[in-house]
This record gives C-alpha cells, structure tokens and sequence, in this order.
C-alpha cells in the first residue's frame, strides 16, 4: 500500500446546533455526510486504503455504513481524539506501524466533512507530494483580508493576491507528518488547526495544489445546505450529460 488516506471524523459537531449526531452523520438523499467523503477516495484507483478516526461512540455505526455502502479501501477505524490533531495522529499511527504498508507511502490527510472533492484534485496531490515532498490544497483569497488587533478596528489590510486558504486534502510522505505529530505531542502542543501548520514549523518546505472554492468543510447548518445545492446541482449536470 502506497498511497493512503487518513480521514479524520472525531467531532461531535458543537457548531451544528438541533441534530443529536456528529455532522459527519447527517444525511443528504439518504447518505451520510463521512460516505459522500469516503466514496470519492473509494472511486479513485490510484488510493490502496483508508484509515478513519472516527467518535469512537459512533465507529459501530460507520462499521455499519461501510457495509451498506459498499465502501471495501476502509482498513482500519480507531478512535478519535481530544483534537482534531489528535484524531489525525490516532489515524496516522495505525498506518504507520502497519507491516502492509509500504516504506514510501504517502499519506493523505481529509476531513470527513469535506465531501466536495474530485479525482483530478486527490491526483495532483499524489503527483505533487511524490514528486516535490508534499502537497497542500490552497484556494485563492477572493475577499479584503483585514487585520484588527482589538477585533474592532483594522489595524493592516492584507493583499489578497499573495494570500491563500488551506484546505484539504494535505498531502505529505508518511515518515515525515508522523515524526512531526511525535514532536508536537512531545512538546504538549496538540491544539493544531491543521498538518501543514507543523510542517512549516519544523522547517518542510510546502508546495500549493490548487483547489476550489466549493471544497468547503460542512461545519454549520449553512454549510450543509451549500453542500445539499453543490451536491443536488452535480446530480443534476450528470442527468443532463446522459440526456444529451
């Protein structure tokens, strides 16, 4: 196995109030949210495998949904953690101490409420992480960014043209993300908001793939109903495409 994901699903979905499950378990046409993710890396031939950190109060129900899904590359299910660090370092530590895996394999790291993803974008991340060290998903700032010290007056503006988002997937050689997240935890750091924060701490240098703005992590209720029409407008041009 070469070339793995490691989905983090550890939230218990704070920000999405009224729903008695994680959002990553909400449904849209009948499928849970963590399933649309799962599929496109399910679809993809150049992934071998999948591991989740998944609420570990929830992992007999995802055992369940990958049953009912079909869903055959999910090798291994542990539990979240207390952070979201912590859940990637739980998913990228069962992979790594795997004899199965390869010695170069590397690693993509997903949220598994970020359903909106195609086959080139997890492509282009292989291709570049094989061929530069590693990959990160940016988009480029389409707003004024604006810095204000006291949260009420603009204290810089930014120039949205040198300034990009990182998102998912991240792209990194497993050996590398692996002894980066052993350092973090040595030094009591697990509150990091995303991998490639670390990386560039420890010196990595970090090479954009470009993404989309719709690759959004469903977070809030509004989150989930841009997914809903993102997901009902791609029905939709499939329909028209067998119709045409």
């Amino acid at each position: 196995m070469r070339n793995i994901v490691v989905i983090f699903a550890g939230g218990v979905g704070t920000r999405m109030k009224n729903t008695d499950k994680p959002k990553q378990f909400l449904r849209i046409d009948g499928k849970p949210i963590i399933i649309h993710t799962l599929e496109k890396f399910e679809t993809c031939t150049m992934i071998d495998a999948i591991a989740v950190a998944c609420n570990k109060d929830y992992m007999d129900n995802l055992n369940e949904l990958l049953i009912e899904f079909d869903i055959k590359k999910v090798k291994w299910v542990v539990p979240g953690g207390e952070t979201g660090q912590l859940s990637i370092f739980n998913g990228l530590d069962v992979v790594y101490n795997d004899k199965n895996v390869c010695e170069d394999a590397v690693v993509l790291i997903h949220d598994g409420v970020r359903p909106v993803i195609d086959n080139q974008l997890i492509l282009e991340n292989i291709v570049t992480a094989r061929t530069y060290g590693n990959a990160v998903t940016v988009v480029n700032a389409t707003e004024t960014i604006v810095v204000s010290k006291d949260k009420r007056n603009m204290d810089d503006l930014l120039e949205r043209d040198v300034i990009y988002f990182a998102k998912a997937p991240q792209t990194f050689f497993l050996k590398e993300i692996h002894s980066v997240h052993l350092k973090e935890m040595e030094s009591d750091s697990i509150k990091n908001v995303d991998s490639c924060s670390m990386m560039f701490k420890y010196g990595h240098k970090l090479n954009f793939v470009k993404g989309k703005s719709s690759n959004i992590k469903i977070t809030t209720y509004e989150d989930y109903y841009i997914f809903k029409a993102l997901y009902e407008l791609e029905q939709k041009r499939k329909m028209d495409d067998m119709l045409t």
